[in-house]
């Protein structure tokens, strides 16, 4: 599919124009982020623009409305906080890592080096900035939580020395050695043979296109079953649920206090190191989160629901989704399925794999295409 129009997808020198002000969206190689740099964030926010931090679909990190010296100044807090090693790359950091890697005991190998070795060998590549903002790489432990995610250069771990690097239904099995190199080389042949499309899965032939450039022959990916992550305490890890994965400044500085570093997640949600911080034998009465709003136990109402902007921060939304969730989730939640409210019909933010669809229409909303 031939892309018409140019590539808009937000970042932090690229602010999109929202109802409430500029949109800056932060991208976080892995989820990973030290305590000290999500202060970095969360004050930038309280300064800049409403407060809040959104957490997205892709560990990323938003802020919403920004005056109008907003841009210039919150890219200068990043850029000396790290978090802008690249100007020119800025948009194109887009590396999903599984956030338990290395802490649960599940990994058949440690990703999260690997994220941050692609992300820095990404940096190199001035090409390699050409690369729209949607386009995306993945790094699955070999748990299989990243199979969904639909990225355009994905490796799955199947042991400390191997891996299977996958493009769209198609996968090789490579070293852990030579995985940065691959996938970067991927992206460069997807520029090479793209018109003007995002996703290697708009290029006809896309994926089988950029195995010959590389000289690769592909087999058929073997099937994975998809792993959920929810809250509680998982190893040496303790997961955090954000409701609606909107961080309030009480809940990002109960964050930043753990020490270390923390890992946003896919899911909207927040993966605290606990051997790092002194919370081992954390439990949901004590944990110094709950408080503030956040959730570490795994039945809460808010586990796996997501929602996008809504009214009045977006001029398509038909409804406050965000104000109306906690009314509508009783009526709504389905133990094993995650829930999903839209403000139009656009579904911005929407999960990977199945999902309850609660759309907002002129006349209320929809469930499943359903009148609720």
């Amino acid at each position: 599919m031939a892309r018409t129009e140019a590539d808009r997808c937000p970042g932090v020198l690229a602010v999109h124009q929202a109802v409430d002000g500029g949109l800056a969206r932060v991208r976080v190689p892995g989820g990973r982020l030290t305590c000290s740099q999500l202060d970095v964030l969360r004050l930038a926010a309280a300064d800049l623009g409403d407060g809040r931090l959104e957490l997205t679909s892709r560990g990323n990190v938003q802020l919403r409305a920004l005056g109008p010296d907003g841009p210039r100044e919150l890219s200068d807090r990043l850029y000396a906080a790290g978090l802008l090693p690249s100007l020119p790359h800025e948009r194109v950091r887009n590396i999903l890592a599984s956030p338990l890697s290395g802490l649960d005991g599940q990994s058949a190998y440690d990703v999260l080096p690997v994220a941050t070795a692609l992300d820095q060998a990404l940096c190199d590549r001035p090409a390699l900035a050409a690369l729209p903002g949607r386009f995306l790489f993945a790094l699955d432990d070999g748990r299989g939580d990243l199979a969904d995610v639909r990225a355009d250069v994905a490796v799955r771990a199947l042991d400390d020395r191997t891996a299977l690097l996958i493009l769209g239904a198609r996968a090789v099995r490579v070293q852990w050695t030579d995985v940065p190199d691959l996938m970067l080389a991927a992206a460069e042949a997807f520029l090479a043979v793209r018109d003007q499309e995002w996703r290697i899965a708009e290029v006809p032939d896309g994926a089988q296109l950029i195995l010959e450039r590389l000289g690769l022959e592909a087999e058929e990916l073997p099937p994975v079953e998809s792993t959920r992550l929810t809250a509680g305490v998982h190893g040496a890890a303790l997961v955090v649920t954000v409701p609606l994965g909107s961080l309030t400044q009480e809940q990002a500085a109960a964050l930043s206090q753990v020490g270390g570093e923390v890992r946003v997640t896919p899911w909207r949600s927040v993966v605290v190191p606990t051997d790092r911080t002194g919370l081992e034998d954390v439990r949901p009465d004590d944990a110094g989160l709950v408080d503030v709003g956040l959730v570490i136990a795994p039945d809460s109402v808010w586990e796996g629901v997501t929602a996008c902007a809504g009214q009045p921060g977006c001029a398509k939304a038909l409804a406050d989704v965000r104000g109306d969730a906690a009314r509508l989730l009783p009526q709504l939640t389905r133990r094993g399925r995650r829930v999903h409210l839209s403000g139009c019909e656009r579904r911005c933010g929407k999960p990977a794999g199945d999902f309850v669809d609660v759309l907002a229409g002129p006349d209320g909303y929809l469930v499943n295409g359903e009148r609720l």
